[in-house]
């Protein structure tokens, strides 16, 4: 049975950066965002050097020519014996022991590595030197010899047939590697996967060749430009449209299409509307929305999210919800909504790591069923590796998902230079506290000073003049020197200065 055809993606591309929305039944659900100056390097192969390695973490620094050396663990490096049915579209492994990593590597060797993540906030890349290199329908793996199915192909005969398939197309084209059967291999034929295989076993050649001539730090392969990997990656049977509103990526998408799937050619087309594509299902005004801490629910209720470099946590609360009946069906229902919501927003702000929820408290044991459900369901529809836990005794579902890039809000925003990223600022009655302890420290340290002027922003000199009048008063006379303020209208509500005259 088909899926339905309900998704559309819309690429926006201009000079400085390029924009991919996923939207499903209206409403946008993942955002990709790649800039021309700061592009992403997951998937990219360098042939790198090692400059440090550290027993004690098990991991090595490689140099592979970033700002920042890269990280490689024990567990990510070679060499690794892939064993039974492999499960993934990502090409890792099982090890059958897992060796120190001064027995892989050693300081000053070149080697040949791949990112795993980019560089997040101030940790380098995330490397590994078991390498794959996706196409459309296969993963390849040149490092192996090991044939592996999606674990999202949950057909058992599907999954023979194509080992099989893969195994014999190996054998006829004489096809050295491994291979992956991505998900959207699950309905291709077998003249679809050969021309993969024979693409995938051309590329790596011409990529083994570099690498062997090229001088370390240097990049060997670099993984398709967004557009182009959006097509790969994201195009399956439930999308009806792909929309490009720039002519020349339309071009190039489209041939690339012809090349690897010309099923998919029809869909593609040139969006020339006057109008900017991402206004067609309101995705700026989606995109604003996600950048907030607060996340509204239909029924009245909203989420809280926060993240932070450890964690992200996502509050449920029922606002203004306050049911029909009683308390237990209000906090199932809003419950219920925030599984969905909670799913949607991990996509949409691409939440990585540990995210802790922090679902209403609920007593009626087949109401954290369904909502478990409505969260797992949710969490199906997303590409990227995720896990989720049962409810804790404390109430929270604790959900890991993949982190390969940076979220949303780290590309989008930066830390307030006032608040160095707590979202918070002191009150004005801190700050005037504050000012009467500076102004009693310099007064018994400069006794001689004939005056003592104030800088600060509005709202503590008008807090100064009007709440607390009388201590400055007080402590003028207690200093025995006027205290003169003035308003420095650039300065935030946490800034001030104590000038001697």
């Amino acid at each position: 049975m088909n899926p339905p055809k309900n998704e559309e993606i819309l690429i926006n591309v201009t000079p400085q950066e390029t924009r991919v929305a996923i939207v499903e039944n209206g409403v946008l659900q993942e955002l990709h965002i790649e800039r021309l100056d700061a592009k992403g390097i997951v998937g990219n192969i360098y042939k790198g050097k090692v400059v440090r390695v550290l027993p004690g973490m098990q991991a090595a620094f490689v140099e592979i020519g970033l700002a920042r050396t890269a990280f490689l663990h024990a567990r990510d490096a070679r060499p690794m014996i892939i064993t039974g049915d492999k499960n993934s579209e990502k090409g890792e492994g099982e090890t059958s022991k897992e060796r120190p990593i001064n027995e892989l590597v050693r300081e000053g060797q070149t080697i040949l590595v791949q990112a795993l993540k980019d560089p997040i906030g101030s940790k380098g890349a995330r490397l590994t030197t078991e390498i794959s290199i996706p196409s459309r329908y296969l993963v390849y793996l040149p490092h192996c010899d090991m044939v592996g199915i999606s674990q999202r192909i949950s057909d058992e005969t599907t999954r023979e047939d194509l080992r099989e398939m893969i195994q014999t197309l190996k054998q006829e084209k004489n096809c050295t590697g491994g291979y992956i059967a991505r998900t959207t291999a699950e309905t291709s034929q077998a003249s679809e996967l050969q021309q993969d295989m024979l693409v995938l076993c051309k590329l790596w050649e011409k990529t083994a060749l570099y690498e062997k001539t090229c001088q370390a730090p240097a990049l060997v392969y670099e993984d398709l430009p967004l557009a182009q990997r959006t097509l790969r990656d994201f195009v399956r049977d439930s999308v009806a449209k792909v929309f490009i509103d720039s002519k020349e990526t339309f071009d190039k998408v489209r041939n690339l299409a012809q090349e690897l799937m010309p099923d998919a050619v029809h869909i593609i087309e040139h969006y020339p509307g006057e109008r900017p594509i991402f206004d067609l299902y309101s995705v700026e005004d989606e995109i604003e929305r996600a950048l907030q801490r607060e996340v509204p629910l239909k029924s009245g209720g909203h989420l809280v999210i926060d993240q932070t470099e450890a964690m992200t946590t996502i509050d449920v609360n029922t606002g203004g919800f306050v049911g029909k009946k009683n308390l237990e069906e209000t906090v199932f229902k809003t419950n219920l909504e925030a599984a969905s919501a909670t799913a949607r927003q991990l996509r949409l702000r691409n939440l990585g790591g540990i995210i802790i929820v922090d679902f209403i408290d609920m007593h009626v044991k087949s109401h954290q069923n369904q909502v478990l459900g409505a969260l797992e369901r949710g969490l199906a529809k997303d590409t990227t590796k995720n896990n989720m836990t049962e409810f804790s005794a404390l109430g929270l579902v604790e959900v890991t998902r993949k982190r390969t890039r940076e979220s949303l809000g780290n590309l989008l925003m930066e830390d307030c230079r006032v608040c160095q990223g707590r979202g918070m600022l002191k009150t004005a009655q801190t700050v005037c506290n504050e000012i009467f302890r500076e102004l009693l420290r310099e007064a018994r340290q400069y006794e001689e000073a004939n005056m003592y002027r104030v800088i600060a922003s509005h709202e503590v000199i008008d807090r100064l003049l009007d709440e607390d009048s009388t201590h400055l008063a007080d402590l003028q006379e207690f200093i025995g020197a006027p205290i003169q303020l003035q308003v420095e209208p650039t300065y935030f509500q946490d800034n001030y200065d104590i000038v001697l005259t």
